[in-house]
């Protein structure tokens, strides 16, 4: 008999109705009176990386490197980068090469007559140069039997500064600047070595960039002006350590003449020599009898009296424009200091800008670095307009002549122009090239035109060389500008001429140290390629390519 109630509304029955809940209901925990936000947050679970277990590589004995060599000690990499080498066993000893001697550089003539050949260095200018460290390691001497060099015309020019310098108490000052590699360290070292056989007191210092860099310890100090400069006691006990070296045998026979106000007491008579090994070997005396030996060595030489007799100085120092800036040493309140205001580096401008007087004579040269050159616009502008002024003065000593033609001869056809087109206009400073060009181009179609001789005067009237303008928009270094015009000279090194290039290849064809026979084809070719004679370029084509 079948139910009268459904199995399916049975059931529907049975299970309780479930309730719906507002979406915007909170779910709170069961029997909790805190609000939900008090609860802590959860932990974080730090998530374990899985460890890669370690590669094995096959070792096998043959790919061991024994280590048999003890590690190099410290400061022995610097010292083998620094070494000088002036000696090659392998090069060829050059047959007849002349040396440089004191009869050579005292003799005006005989000196240009060895303008354009290759000179040695006898063993007494070699250790006199080296230990004034004139030697440079990247010069390439060690590439031949003995030290020799080119004797090129601004050496001789340098050399009868020095016999002006010698005989008349002369005084000249100057600096060499070129390209890199054009030989103005080397020029600089034979002006040295020209000096020491003359009988002079060299004083150098072999690099300015030591100076300013922040290389070495430093304090301040008051003069007795009331200015504050900085002393450099270690650096100046090293500098008067190679004075001392070089130049023993001449400061050994002169006595101190002056009382100086020293740390210590000093012997009245003692030597130039003794009292340069005392500041040698105390860096705290260093200064002072640096100053003590430049009051005594620029005094006035007294020849009656024994020991008395001051001869005329050479002071040089290379890298010059690393001075002409503001240096990287800090004053108290951790400002830059100026490289003027190191005690070193102003008392080697007094000298270069004559402020400090040479009443005995001497020669002050500098020598600019092309190498580690910084950013010196100040400087970098007076030696170019100095350099411009050079050829300034020549072309209007041209010009003079020819407005003297214009009043004496009564035909332009009759002017000279000999003179004006015999310029290298190619060879002028930027500045100047072109007013060259248009100087001879103008004159010569006067001439053509048949033009007349008023005409040409109020050209010529007209006329005025234009040298370089500093850029108002850049800011001068007063201090620089004030020491560059002070009538200083500038010379710039420029390249070899062909009969130079020509000595200089005969020279590593002798020593061995270049194959084949020197040719005018070659000579020609090598010239063009080391830049029209740059002999730095030169011998990097000829003799380092090799090695």
């Amino acid at each position: 008999m079948s139910s009268s109630i459904c199995l399916r509304c049975f059931k529907r029955a049975v299970v309780p109705p479930e309730t719906s809940w507002p979406l915007n209901t909170v779910q709170r925990a069961a029997f909790s009176i805190s609000p939900s936000h008090s609860a802590n947050p959860p932990k974080k679970t730090v998530k374990k990386t899985s460890q890669a277990k370690p590669s094995k590589t096959l070792r096998l004995p043959k790919n061991m490197r024994a280590q048999t060599a003890r590690p190099p000690a410290p400061g022995e990499r610097k010292a083998m980068r620094k070494k000088i080498v002036l000696s090659n066993a392998n090069a060829l000893e050059v047959p007849g090469l002349e040396n440089l001697t004191t009869e050579s550089v005292r003799d005006m003539d005989r000196l240009r007559e060895l303008e354009g050949q290759v000179v040695g260095f006898d063993g007494d200018t070699v250790d006199a140069l080296r230990a004034l460290e004139a030697f440079k390691p990247g010069q390439g001497w060690g590439l031949f039997k003995r030290p020799a060099a080119l004797v090129r015309r601004d050496l001789v020019h340098l050399g009868a500064a020095m016999q002006s310098a010698r005989e008349n108490k002369g005084i000249s000052r100057g600096v060499f600047f070129g390209e890199r590699g054009s030989g103005k360290s080397v020029l600089l070292l034979q002006g040295l070595a020209t000096a020491y056989l003359q009988g002079f007191v060299v004083l150098y210092f072999p690099e300015a960039r030591p100076i300013a860099d922040a290389q070495t310890a430093y304090q301040p100090i008051q003069t007795p002006e009331g200015e504050t400069i900085y002393i450099q006691p270690r650096y100046t006990a090293h500098v008067l350590g190679n004075i001392v070296a070089a130049n023993r045998g001449l400061l050994d026979s002169l006595r101190l003449r002056k009382q100086h106000q020293l740390p210590i007491p000093l012997q009245s008579n003692i030597s130039l020599a003794r009292l340069l090994e005392l500041g040698a070997n105390d860096p705290q005396l260093a200064y002072p009898i640096w100053q003590a030996f430049l009051s005594e060595i620029t005094a006035p030489s007294q020849p009656e009296k024994q020991g008395q007799v001051r001869p005329a100085i050479f002071v040089g120092m290379d890298g010059v424009d690393h001075i002409m800036r503001m240096s990287a040493y800090l004053d108290t309140e951790s400002k830059p200091i100026h490289a003027h205001d190191l005690a070193i580096a102003r008392d080697f401008l007094s000298l270069l800008s004559c402020k400090t007087h040479l009443p005995n004579g001497g020669v002050v040269m500098a020598a600019t670095s092309t190498s580690t050159r910084p950013l010196v616009p100040t400087f970098d502008h007076y030696l170019a307009r100095k350099h411009a002024d050079t050829y300034a003065h020549k072309l209007t000593t041209i010009v003079d002549d020819l407005l003297h033609q214009v009043k004496v001869e009564k035909s332009i056809r009759d002017i000279g122009l000999s003179d004006l087109e015999e310029l290298p206009a190619a060879s002028y400073p930027p500045p100047l090239a072109k007013q060259v060009q248009d100087l001879q181009y103008r004159v010569r179609c006067y001439q053509d035109q048949n033009a007349s001789l008023n005409s040409l005067r109020k050209y010529l009237n007209t006329f005025a060389p234009k040298l370089p303008e500093w850029n108002p928009y850049e800011v001068k270094d007063e201090r620089v500008a004030k020491v560059m015009e002070s009538g200083m000279a500038v010379t710039k090194v420029e390249g070899l001429s062909k009969d130079e290039a020509r000595s200089v290849m005969e020279y590593y064809a002798r020593s061995g140290m270049m194959r084949g026979a020197v040719t005018e084809g070659l000579v020609s070719e090598r010239w063009t390629l080391a830049g029209c004679g740059i002999v730095g370029e030169l011998e990097k084509g000829l003799v380092r390519a090799r090695f």
